[in-house]
């Protein structure tokens, strides 16, 4: 060769085993050019090139680095000449895609589309292949295939751009989704085909078919349907059926499905024998009692697959987190009996190397990490895993936990367990001012938070200044205040109020007071708790308050008369009180707000110490617990009781510590703390006793909100009484009992919502009473109040 000769060879011409003519001499490669490029580095295409510096090439060489370039999918043509010894490879690139577009997709999303563009080699930045086009309109109609749109359409397009780049364009016409006009089940003698299709998620046309959509055709939906239907047989004893054949048919309008399904139901078998297999890690007889599946019953598939789960799961305790256990039944064709056994593998124990917290860092490592009961280097339990991830849930701050086994690389029998935390609004914070002719100035505002500076300390702080009422305090919690999870709660408080709920009657109370309280735990869902609360307190009434208010003044603590310019009389009483309180609780609930499984039991018992001036006792329950009857649908039960009762001298426990009833927190529908005894004025008085239940059946709600919002059809069941301590009467004026009587317990029914808001908890409420009292001329008719709302502290 002389001067410049050419050596250009096509991809096909390369791949011919030998050239129809002797392109050139041999030669060694002194140097190497590249020509052409725009995007693409020289040293890409070198790493492509089989051949160097100073190698010795001839027409197989050559022919051997087109190949290789070409294979690489950069480039449209390539050409390789000599220059004397340099070695010249002028090239024509490929252009890079720009952008896409897709137009007309509705039931896909554009981002799920382009995803599948991804996985066929159509992306953006990337070489633009015009080959796989076809592919790329063949990956979308299959999409489009698996949610019964047959008819739909896909064209391409592309467009040149500048910088040797290109648009991919896709127009799609979706058309509509094929509708199942008939589903035949052929080969079933024992059942008939409604009752085999029951739970079937496809269905022909019926009325609720707009809403379903239970007749649109999908790949996926058949399947699953399949799968039912070997479950319904199989769950009924027939270990050998089978599904021998599936046709789908297509009308020419593509918006037709025919379905047919043949089936062999086979023979009832029922289980003679059953036999645990394998490495018996936990005592074999631990096993056993958790296979539900019993000689002598019906063979039942679904039984087999709980008994795996809770064999694994029981496994799991002890570590063994990739156990493997598969029931495997051997069927006697003649006497028409199965023989299961259950094959186990525990594997090798699995260990945890660290525990990660992710999603949050607005808590302290050292608050995640004594909510655990799973540590790191011992082995992993799912037991101990589920336990902490409950307890994450618990805390108000955390809004959702979900966790997940991470193998270590190069360890098989090491994890790491990440909890993926979600972070909730810690507290609620509210403020307002405002003005009335009765009250005058009024402020307000408040403050709880649950995560105080990262520490997962309770702070709550409380300011109402009216002028019949002004209310300042202080709660502050720690629910760890030493290694042992020793709780402690301390609380400062004054009150100075007229009224002690918005309908009672004037009673002028002030109170200073201060609490301090320790939890101790006892077990993983119990703790008791001890306390004192200190109190100082002054009592005023008047000739013009109620009978039930002067008894109570001039009959209790230190009581005084004081005469007033004006001829007016004012009866007070002062006291100081020391109380003792201690409680038990047991607390299984899986979150402490929105909880739907578990069981919550609260008793309190207050007394006041010898020496106090005022002497009482108060006693309370409170029960909580969460039937589940399905995986959405959820009862729940609620009951509150309270009692208190005077001691010694004392004739009556004080009035700010009578319960009310009626309202959002008791039986709704009634008006709030109207229930029970009604003081001379005809204002609710409050009682020594107190009843009030909820049962509510949980409605389901999407899973996105089940943290937020909650929605019940509910029965209240309730009431408040006297037992004899406090003297009233009636419009006539005439002794009137409230003693506690089954026959006297309000209900009402309705619906209620709960939604947790930054401002606290929203509860609303629409209640249809059952069983009012209409009153006459001598009692009191029940006051009601059929829709409610009310904002509460949801921590």
């Amino acid at each position: 060769m002389r001067g410049c000769d050419k050596i250009r060879l096509t991809f096909a011409a390369a791949c011919l085993v030998l050239p129809l003519v002797a392109l050139a001499d041999e030669f060694v490669v002194t140097d190497m050019r590249v020509e052409g490029l725009q995007r693409i580095s020289e040293g890409t295409v070198f790493n492509y090139l089989p051949v160097n510096i100073g190698d010795t090439v001839d027409d197989i060489r050559i022919q051997e680095s087109i190949r290789a370039l070409y294979l690489q999918g950069l480039f449209d043509d390539i050409e390789i000449r000599r220059d004397g010894s340099t070695l010249i490879i002028a090239v024509h690139e490929r252009p890079s895609i720009e952008s896409f577009q897709i137009d007309g997709n509705k039931d896909i999303k554009t981002e799920d589309l382009t995803g599948s563009l991804r996985d066929v080699g159509l992306a953006k930045g990337r070489t633009f292949d015009p080959s796989i086009l076809e592919n790329v309109q063949k990956a979308l109609r299959e999409q489009y295939y698996d949610r019964g749109k047959y008819a739909v359409k896909v064209e391409s397009y592309v467009q040149e751009r500048p910088n040797n780049t290109v648009r991919v364009g896709f127009n799609i016409v979706e058309g509509d989704r094929a509708k199942i006009r008939q589903v035949n089940v052929v080969g079933n003698d024992t059942f008939s085909e409604k009752e085999i299709r029951e739970n079937f998620e496809l269905d022909t046309a019926n009325w609720l078919s707009w809403f379903r959509q239970d007749d649109r055709y999908s790949k996926e939906a058949l399947e699953g349907d399949l799968e039912t239907l070997r479950s319904f047989y199989m769950d009924r004893g027939y270990a050998d059926f089978r599904v021998d054949s599936t046709q789908v048919a297509i009308s020419p309008n593509k918006k037709d499905m025919f379905v047919t399904v043949g089936v062999h139901e086979g023979d009832l078998y029922t289980i003679s024998e059953v036999k645990l297999v394998g490495d018996m890690v936990v005592p074999e007889t631990q096993l056993r009692a958790m296979v539900l599946a019993r000689p002598g019953s019906i063979f039942n598939q679904a039984l087999l697959t709980q008994s795996t789960e809770l064999m694994s799961f029981r496994l799991g305790e002890q570590g063994y987190a990739n156990a493997e256990i598969e029931p495997v039944p051997e069927l006697n064709y003649e006497t028409r009996e199965a023989v299961v056994t259950f094959y186990v593998d525990p594997k090798s124990r699995v260990y945890v190397r660290r525990i990660n917290f992710k999603g949050v860092d607005q808590v302290d490592d050292e608050v995640l990490r004594r909510e655990m009961r799973q540590m790191e280097s011992t082995y992993l339990s799912n037991r101990l895993v589920e336990r902490s991830k409950v307890r994450l849930q618990r805390l108000p701050y955390i809004e959702s936990v979900e966790t997940k086994n991470v193998p270590v690389a190069g360890s098989p029998d090491m994890v790491d367990v990440d909890f993926q935390l979600e972070y909730r609004m810690p507290g609620q914070f509210s403020g307002g001012v405002g003005y009335s002719e009765s009250q005058s100035v009024m402020l307000n505002g408040s403050i709880v938070h649950t995560n105080f500076l990262g520490t997962g300390n309770r702070v709550s702080l409380e300011l109402h200044s009216g002028r019949f009422q002004k209310l300042y305090s202080l709660l502050h919690t720690d629910p760890a205040r030493t290694i042992d999870g020793v709780r402690r709660t301390v609380s400062v408080n004054y009150r100075d109020i007229t009224q002690f709920t918005s309908s009672a009657s004037d009673f002028s109370t002030t109170s200073a007071g201060a609490t301090i309280d320790y939890g101790y735990p006892l077990s993983e869902f119990q703790s008791v708790s001890f306390g004192l609360n200190y109190k100082h307190a002054e009592l005023l009434a008047s000739t013009r308050s109620t009978q039930q208010a002067q008894d109570w003044v001039l009959n209790n603590g230190d009581p005084f008369i004081e005469t007033v310019g004006n001829g007016g009389v004012f009866f007070g009483s002062e006291f100081d009180a020391v109380e003792m309180i201690t409680g038990w609780s047991f607390d299984s609930r899986n979150r402490a707000l929105f909880a739907d499984r578990g069981t919550s039991q609260q008793v309190f018992v207050g007394v006041t110490i010898p020496g106090s001036e005022v002497e009482y006792y108060t006693l309370r329950y409170n029960f909580t617990k969460y039937f589940p009857l399905s995986r959405r649908w959820t009862l729940a039960y609620n009951l509150e009781t309270a009692f208190g009762q005077a001691l010694g001298d004392t004739t009556a426990i004080p009035p700010y510590i009578q319960f009310y009833g009626g309202g959002p927190n008791s039986v709704r529908g009634f008006k709030e703390s109207y229930l029970g005894p009604r003081d001379s004025f005809g204002n609710p008085y409050g009682g020594n006793a107190m009843f009030a239940s909820q049962l509510e059946l949980i409605l389901p709600m999407p899973k996105k909100f089940t943290s937020q919002a909650r929605a019940s059809l509910f029965y209240d069941l309730g009431n408040v009484f006297n037992t004899g301590e406090v003297q009233f009467t009636d419009k006539l004026g005439s002794p009137v009992e409230y003693k506690p009587d089954v026959d006297e317990l309000r209900a009402s029914v309705g619906i209620g919502v709960q939604w947790l808001s930054p401002m606290g908890l929203f509860r609303f409420s629409y209640a249809f009473p059952l069983n009012e009292h209409e009153g006459n001329d001598r009692y009191y008719k029940d006051e009601l109040e059929r829709f409610q709302f009310s904002i509460g502290q949801a921590f």
